[in-house]
């Protein structure tokens, strides 16, 4: 037993695909390296350690659900990941009206801590006080509608 033995190589070869995905997050590498370490950690049975071709087959098997198990982990996570970020956050956001929108002009609203320039979707008047919500961002300007 000296030497380097086939489950030394899935091993090492199951590190450097986990090495790559870390440099490479596409959530493919991780699944190869899942399958080479699994395929080494059973290579170390007897029937398993005899035969390159099975371990073959396993390591494909084993990255194939790994791989499939992965992607759909991956989806979830990086579909979530992904909101409205910067001033586009504001939409759909509570504010108050803090200087009149007059019809057809421009007033203020305060969105939680911060005040902004606001126009009337409807081109209405809106009174100070008076509960908004934002619409939209038009430039440096929020649209928005009286809440009803």
């Amino acid at each position: 037993m000296h030497g380097i033995l086939p489950w030394h190589i899935w091993i090492i070869i199951g590190i450097l695909f986990i090495i790559i995905e870390i440099l490479d997050p596409a959530f493919f590498f991780v699944a190869l390296g899942f399958g080479a370490i699994l395929t080494g950690l059973l290579s170390l049975l007897p029937f398993v350690e005899a035969s390159i071709p099975l371990q073959i087959i396993i390591f494909a098997i084993l990255s194939f659900v790994a791989f499939l198990l992965t992607r759909h982990l991956g989806k979830k996570f990086l579909a979530n990941a992904g909101g409205e970020t910067n001033v586009f956050a504001l939409k759909g956001k509570e504010a108050h009206v803090t200087e009149i929108i007059p019809a057809d002009g421009k007033g203020r609203v305060k969105v939680g801590s911060e005040e902004w320039v606001a126009i009337a979707e409807d081109k209405g008047e809106i009174a100070i006080g008076a509960k908004v919500v934002v619409l939209d961002i038009d430039g440096n300007k929020l649209v928005v509608r009286k809440d009803s």
